[in-house]
């Protein structure tokens, strides 16, 4: 039984460790975030995204726009420039609405779901076939005992990591 258990236990690190070697010197690279990014790439933009949804929040542009930077900035190795990136994006905030979840025996709302989507025109300068043209949509819900207004600015911050994340990992993730 013992003897068993050391055979199952080198097989799995085998299994393991050709699993992992295969990651590490796959083309283009491989990091702990979930990033394959392509070895040539050196840089990454992003172009300000104008909100045009109907319903505006003031600072959501913003809040994308460095959520982005952020992100790429801290889980790459690729350096932000200001303009034509090899990673490069831009878009627009089409959509930003709160509508009622859950309603009460009463007709009463008893929960809210805020809903940002935003288009995002990502193009790979290095690997055009990684390009896309995509829209991403995230939300988060609310009691309706509270006004958008008073937790808009931490709502719209969940929805973007949210909003962030799913374009990551859409345009650095070949999984």
């Amino acid at each position: 039984m013992k003897r068993l258990f050391h055979i199952l236990l080198a097989v799995v690190m085998l299994s393991s460790s050709v699993l992992l070697s295969g990651c590490i010197f796959m083309k283009g690279g491989y990091s702990l975030s979930g990033a394959s990014i392509p070895e040539a790439a050196k840089t990454f933009s992003v172009a300000y995204f104008p909100n045009n949804a109907p319903m505006v929040s003031p600072t959501l542009s913003t809040t994308l726009v460095e959520a982005l930077k952020d992100k790429f900035s801290r889980q790459t190795r690729l350096q932000l420039v200001e303009e034509g990136g090899d990673f490069a994006f831009e878009g627009e905030i089409t959509r930003y609405t709160s509508t009622t979840q859950s309603v009460s025996g009463d007709d009463y709302a008893l929960l809210n779901r805020l809903t940002i989507e935003v288009k995002v025109i990502f193009t790979n300068a290095i690997d055009p076939d990684a390009s896309f043209n995509q829209t991403f949509k995230a939300y988060a819900d609310y009691d309706s005992t509270q006004l958008l207004t008073e937790i808009q600015t931490e709502l719209d911050a969940e929805i973007v990591e949210q909003l962030v994340q799913d374009i990551y990992m859409a345009a650095a993730s070949n999984w």
